[in-house]
Formats: structure tokens, C-alpha cells, sequence
């Protein structure tokens, strides 16, 4: 499966700017408003959120952020932990020395109460220690029924440690570089979902930063070979999070795309056509946590692709 009717999120409880992202995340801004505020914001959008994807039959495990440590991030828990139906959890090396405390393995217990099966934890967070990164799934989008994961390299997604994924998983690794204009200099964008997202049968993408031609050629080769549709969304649009969707599983197997009410508002018509032939789409505002957070509805969402657990019936 591509897709997962289950989705896990962290309810944040110190949500603010990170200063220690804003080095290479050129989405982040700051807000004129104190940080209390900023997290009750965030909250509100959170909680808005999750009424909205429950609302529409998606699995929703939501966890409440703990108020130590300090992990203004939390909210984006893809960026640090992945779920396969293999039975595997990853965990992955983090960018800001802040946000590897968001790791916590008592969100391993919650997903066993919930009836989930764990074999197997993959370890990447030695290569910390090295100064290389591999940020989740923000770094690494994979297209599970064709077994291969794409990756635009930058500081948070290191070449030789995305094609260790790769081996451990199995995927065959589509590598490029994808760039923005910050004050008139193209410098790579930090994450891989922000520019692209794979659904089903098509993909969202900003062609236009992928400056090599050669590399750009070679995406759009596997995801044509692998009959996806490829809608493709501007620089503009980008900076609206149009890239930072995901697809999921609601009520009676209908899929949806979800999205933020900005990037929803900067879709064209025949963009949002493109998509509504595939699914329908779910949008939910989340300004603040976008303006503050640099990222926005995928980066909230870590899929749980993990097999449910056997349970044996015993005759009376």
C-alpha cells in the first residue's frame, strides 16, 4: 500500500520558531507575538486539524508533547521516527541538536496499546555523531509500490546515509538537488516534502527547482515509468506549502488529499482538477504553524503503515 488510514501527531505544548532550523529552513519567519501565544495559535490549528481528518474516518493517534524537554518542533514527528508494514520502526539522525529530543520511545508503547506489531527498530541517530543527517520522511519520499525513495539532498538529508535506507529497505534511490532563491542566491531546500509529494497515481512537484537538467529528466522518468500523473506547481506555490501534502485513507476506503488552506488557495483550477480526479481533497487552515514552523500538513503527519497484531481466539 501507498497510503495509510492511520496517522500519528504530536499535540504541541511549546510550539515557537526554532532558531536552530531557521539556518537552512528559509520557510521559517518570525511573528511579532510572544511564544505563548504562538502556541495557543498552533494549538488551535492542531486541534482543528485532527477534527477535520477524523471527521472524514481517518485513524488520528494524537500525543501530547511533554513540556520537558523543550521541543518547539515536536509537531512534526515524521522528521524523526517512520512505520513500516514490515513491522520496522526507523529512527533518524536530526539536523538541530533541539529537535533530537523529540525522540521518545514511549510513543513505541502507545502504538502497541493501540494493537500495532513492532519487530524491529533501524537506528540511524549514530551518524549525529559524524555531522550527517537523514531527517525521515521529510528527506525521503518513497513510492512503496514501486519500491524506490526519493531524496533532494541537502545539510538534513545526506547522500551516503539515504542509500543506506535505501539498502535496508530495499528501494532503488532517485537522487537529486532541489534549490530556491534566498536574496538572489540558489541554496538547496531543506526538505524533500516541501517541493514534492507522492500520492497513488500521481505526483505533486516544483520542477522548476530541480536545476539540473539531467537530474530533472531522470525524476520525471521513474515517475512517468511508473505511471504516475505529475502535476507540477510553481515556485510561488511552493512558498504556500503546495508541495508539503500527503494521501490518506478515510471512511469506506476513500482517499483524500490533504493539504493547508494556504496551498489549497494557491492550487490553480486545473490543478485542483488534476487532483480531484484522483481523490478529494482536505485542507485545514495552519498559518501560524507554517509562518513559525516552515512546515505544514505533511510534516504534522507520520504515517503508520505497522501490521496490526495477531490476536488468538481460544474456543469456550
Amino acid at each position: 500500500m501507498q497510503i495509510t488510514n492511520t496517522i500519528l501527531m504530536i499535540r504541541p505544548v511549546n510550539f515557537r520558531m526554532n532558531e536552530q532550523t531557521a539556518v537552512n529552513n528559509y520557510f521559517q519567519e518570525q511573528l511579532s507575538i510572544q511564544n505563548v501565544e504562538i502556541n495557543k495559535k498552533a494549538q488551535m490549528e492542531f486541534d482543528a486539524f485532527v477534527a477535520v481528518l477524523r471527521t472524514h474516518g481517518v485513524n488520528v493517534i494524537v500525543i501530547d508533547d511533554t513540556e520537558e524537554p523543550n521541543t518547539p518542533d515536536s509537531i512534526f514527528p515524521n522528521n524523526w521516527i517512520s512505520f513500516h508494514a514490515n513491522g520496522t520502526i526507523a529512527v533518524y539522525p536530526m539536523f538541530a541538536e533541539n529537535r533530537r529530543n523529540e525522540r521518545r520511545e514511549d510513543i513505541f508503547d502507545v502504538l502497541e496499546e493501540a494493537g500495532f506489531r513492532i519487530d524491529t527498530v533501524v537506528d540511524y541517530t549514530a551518524a549525529e555523531e559524524e555531522g550527517y543527517f537523514l531527517e525521515g520522511t521529510g528527506s525521503i519520499l518513497k513510492d512503496r509500490v514501486h519500491q524506490k525513495a526519493y531524496c533532494a539532498l541537502s545539510e538534513r538529508a545526506h547522500e551516503e546515509l539515504f542509500i543506506e535506507f535505501c539498502e535496508d529497505f530495499d528501494c532503488f534511490p532517485v537522487i537529486f538537488t532541489a534549490n530556491q532563491t534566498v536574496n538572489s542566491e540558489r541554496l538547496p531546500i531543506y526538505h524533500t516534502n516541501v517541493m514534492m509529494a507522492m500520492a497513488e497515481h500521481f505526483a505533486i512537484i516544483n520542477l522548476d527547482a530541480i536545476d539540473n537538467k539531467k537530474e530533472r529528466k531522470e525524476v520525471m522518468h521513474h515517475l512517468k515509468t511508473d505511471g504516475k500523473e505529475i502535476i507540477p506547481i510553481t515556485d510561488e506555490q511552493m512558498h504556500q506549502f503546495a508541495g508539503n501534502m500527503l494521501q490518506v485513507v478515510g471512511a469506506d476506503d476513500e482517499r483524500f488529499m490533504v493539504m493547508s488552506t494556504a496551498a489549497y488557495k494557491s492550487l490553480r483550477p486545473d490543478q485542483v482538477t488534476a487532483i480531484e480526479k484522483h481523490c478529494s481533497i482536505i485542507h485545514s487552515p495552519l498559518d501560524t504553524i507554517e509562518t513559525c514552523g516552515g512546515g505544514s500538513a505533511r510534516c504534522m503527519m507520520a504515517e503508520v503503515f505497522l501490521p496490526l497484531r495477531s490476536v488468538l481466539k481460544t474456543a469456550n
